[in-house]
């Protein structure tokens, strides 16, 4: 909605309350009460409590974003309020059912409805509000099943970083809400370690001194007792929960919890702009974000800084209204017109952002930190060392163990009715202890992952003829420095070190396997160096536990390899195989030859099938089986330039219209050899792509596809900005240089909730906190890319920058560091234009 007409409507809904004073006094969000509004959460100034707009992810279990969730001054600073069985419940703790949820408009009330299947035991939690005073009902029809007495509770969780270096009161009781988790544990029923409650009362209030913060809990005659999670897990919240009483019906529990506001609250607005900076002649807006209460400025100054120190406004403007997006409303500051090289900031009300450069070099060094820092870092198998610090030692070179077949992993991994190998499940399966990066802020080898990024480098090399030497890689002694040259191109050896793991899988099994991974949570959650999450010896179930012979133990901590066979896993391994063929040619020709000669096997043996091998779970066992299938033809026909591949891309073109979007990067690159008639229509379709791309102008202020999953859109974003590039260069007619760069503004900080960079290390200002291998830190690794601004349901977008474990906003993934690469790289291009 247009903000203009917004106005008019509000201007119209006001002008009647003045005519019905009740209804302005249930429905103004800004009045001092809590109202229930249209888009079924409650509302006040500075204030929004949600009441399960959200429910758990049955895969992933607690994504810590469900259930009665509490946005306090513009920050989410509560969630999960629900009935739970563990005081400080883990990710994988068991989690309820969700059944439905009833909203109550006319009583202005919420209920949500549960269960526990396995217990059978069911309830619903109502919210209602007095006031501003929220009112938390817990109701039961049956008492409580035995096995849960004394567990099963009400649960309210606070994040920790909101509370640092406060203070609680708990009917009188004093004290500090701790910065590191250092409070007593002991053991529950079941012999388990558990927190034990920091205080407790019937009362408890966090945050007493500051205002912005302060809420306080009324267990009305309940007791209510404060845990801290992360004695538990890194990841844990601050908790406060209420035992359900044993042989009770009926509303069982009922707290009353009064979050303060501050009067005529209003959100400092957002500057967002790119913190890397821009060309001289590109497009150059800000994007200013302000809350609904607030008024907008009439313009915003540009400043110049002098080397003398002096400043001058180089450019003074007043602002588009663009209108309302989420639940905030948005001008924008357009300063193309500057095109002198120098250091800027931009002022606004008062406020004064970071500097940032016009430079026509300012994208040059942007893509160097995830070169030569991230992608050594997370590489698997090897020695890291940078300088002083040793990243991690040479990791899991005892993998791997056969998986078991007929199960399901707790992470997107399964094993079907057969291993698909000549191994018996536990045996070890020589050879795949080699190559590969950590998949993400995990250390899995997700094969559909490895692909993506070799192809994805391979590209990068051919399209820009990338040379940089910063690292040594040595694959004889499995060593990795850091700022060290070696003589030979970086992008080169990390497609060397990809392209290993890949063909490591066809020597080994003789097909690409959905990937490698740790058997156990307990070790899936390890943190800190990966040479400690195995012995690196080989598992023997013949030796007792501690005992060791030879490079055998038998200590059960080798990863998996989970092997079943997919059509569509073996097309993704082969694309590449085939892509690192060409460029690996005078780097490494033997491993060159292989991999062209294994693609063309497993072209051969695939298309012999009668029916390919369909077995899918979810993102480890390939993508589409025809969009797979679609890369594998054009890569193998790149290399080879055989007729009967170029052959099989114009049989497949229904797949190419069918998701254009995921193939117009891939199938502009044959473009050359197309028939008169695939090139019309490969043009058509490129009309009616850059048809929807324009309209995102209508839908967000950013321009980008701001996707709203439970994974938050940068990639989406980045892979957009390829797809631009690649039309843009086969019909310059139709797509423009801004197509490419809008991207990477996102990305370096003109989106919404913050303006910081979602690369760490890039740009004035970035992601310092982040879901990486070092997250318990509270720390990065520079050039990692997050998956950023996460939209909470229905209209909160999130990006934490002081709190690392929501990995829907903040993990770094492997592949996300290759198409960033690509797309800097890109948008160098289009800019020498």
């Amino acid at each position: 909605m247009k903000k203009n007409n917004y106005r008019q409507i509000l201007l119209g809904i006001c002008l009647i309350a003045l005519l019905i004073p009740s209804c302005q006094q249930e429905k103004d969000p800004s009045s001092d009460q809590l109202i229930l509004n249209d888009k079924e959460y409650f509302e006040t100034r500075g204030l929004s409590v949600l009441v399960f707009n959200s429910w758990y992810n049955g895969l992933f279990g607690d994504e810590k974003k469900s259930g009665i969730e509490i946005i306090h001054h513009g920050v989410r600073t509560v969630t999960n309020g629900d009935v739970r069985i563990d005081n400080t419940p883990e990710q994988w703790d068991e989690i309820p059912t969700f059944k439905e949820k009833v909203v109550d408009q006319e009583n202005q009330s919420i209920e949500a409805f549960l269960g526990y299947p396995k217990y059978n035991f069911d309830y619903s939690i109502k919210v209602s509000t007095e006031g501003k005073d929220v009112i938390i009902q817990l109701n039961i029809d049956k008492a409580v099943p035995k096995e849960l007495e004394g567990r099963v509770g009400l649960n309210l969780e606070f994040l920790p970083a909101s509370y640092f270096e406060k203070s609680f009161i708990a009917d009188g009781q004093v004290g500090t809400l701790p910065l590191y988790p250092s409070s007593n544990m002991e053991f529950d029923v079941n012999g388990k370690t558990t927190p034990k409650a920091i205080a407790a009362g019937q009362q408890i209030t966090l945050a007493p001194e500051d205002p912005e913060r302060r809420v306080t809990v009324d267990g009305n005659g309940t007791e209510i007792m404060l845990f801290d999670g992360r004695n538990k897990a890194q990841n844990g919240w601050l908790v406060l929960k209420s035992l359900i009483p044993s042989e009770k019906t009926g509303t069982v529990l009922e707290w009353t919890l009064k979050a303060n506001t501050l009067e005529n609250w209003v959100r400092k607005p957002i500057i967002a702009y790119s913190q890397a900076g821009y060309h001289p002649n590109q497009e150059k807006k800000a994007v200013i974000e302000l809350d609904r209460n607030d008024q907008a400025a009439p313009f915003a100054r540009l400043i110049q800084h002098l080397p003398n120190g002096e400043q001058k406004v180089a450019k003074e403007t007043g602002l588009e209204e663009w209108g309302q997006y989420l639940r905030y409303d948005y001008v924008t500051f357009d300063f193309s017109s500057v095109q002198a090289p120098g250091v800027y900031s931009i002022s606004y009300k008062g406020q004064e952002t970071k500097s940032f450069v016009i430079s026509e070099k300012h994208l040059s060094t942007a893509w160097h930190a995830t070169n030569d820092i991230y992608f050594p870092v997370q590489m698997d198998h090897m020695f890291i060392n940078e300088a002083y610090r040793v990243w991690h030692g040479q990791s899991h070179m005892d993998d791997a163990l056969q998986a078991p077949t007929d199960i399901t992993h707790f992470d997107l991994y399964a094993m079907g009715e057969t291993t698909d190998t000549e191994y018996q499940p536990g045996q070890h399966i020589p050879g795949l202890n080699l190559g590969g990066w950590y998949d993400a802020g995990d250390y899995d080898i997700r094969t559909q992952t490895q692909y993506a990024t070799v192809l994805t480098l391979v590209q990068a090399y051919e399209d820009f003829g990338i040379e940089r030497d910063q690292t040594q890689i040595d694959q004889g002694i499995s060593y990795v420095d850091l700022h060290h040259p070696d003589g030979k191109n970086d992008i080169l050896q990390q497609i060397e070190h990809g392209t290993l793991a890949l063909i490591a899988q066809y020597r080994a099994v003789g097909h690409a396997i959905p990937g490698i991974i740790v058997p156990s949570i307990a070790q899936y959650t390890h943190l800190g160096d990966g040479l400690t999450m195995t012995d690196n010896l080989i598992y023997d179930p013949s030796l007792d536990s501690l005992e060791v012979k030879g490079n055998k133990s038998g200590t059960f901590d080798d990863r998996w390899a989970f092997t079943s066979k997919s059509t569509a896993l073996d097309y993704g391994s082969i694309a590449t195989l085939a892509a690192a063929s060409r460029v690996l040619k005078g780097h490494n020709d033997a491993l060159a030859e292989e991999c062209l000669e294994t693609a063309r096997q497993v072209w051969t043996t695939e298309h012999a099938r009668e029916e390919p091998l369909i077995f899918r779970h979810g993102n480890t066992t390939g993508g589409r089986l025809e969009n797979e299938e679609l890369k594998a033809a054009i890569e193998l026909y790149l290399t080879t330039k055989e007729e009967g591949y170029l052959n099989r891309i114009v049989e497949l073109w229904p797949t190419i219209e069918a998701s254009f979007n995921r193939s117009a990067a891939h199938i502009i690159k044959v473009l050359p050899d197309l028939g008169e008639t695939e090139k019309a229509k490969l043009k058509k379709l490129a009309e009616g792509y850059k048809a929807w791309s324009d309209s995102l102008y209508q839908q967000n202020p950013y321009g980008v596809l701001i996707t709203t999953g439970g994974w938050a859109g940068n990639g989406t974003i980045i892979q957009m900005g390829i797809n631009n590039y690649a039309l843009y260069k086969a019909f310059p007619d139709l797509f423009d240089k801004e197509d490419v760069l809008k991207s990477l503004n996102y990305l370096y900080g003109t989106h919404p909730e913050s303006n910081l960079s979602f690369v760490s290390a890039v740009g004035t200002q970035s992601k310092k906190v982040a879901y990486g291998m070092n997250r318990a830190d509270y720390s990065f690794i520079a050039g990692g890319v997050v998956p950023g601004t996460l939209v909470i349901p229905p209209d909160f977008p999130e990006n934490k920058d002081d709190w690392p474990f929501l990995w829907g906003e903040n993990e770094y993934v492997v592949n996300m560091g290759a198409i960033y690469i690509y797309l800097v790289h890109a948008g160098m291009d289009v800019l020498e234009d």
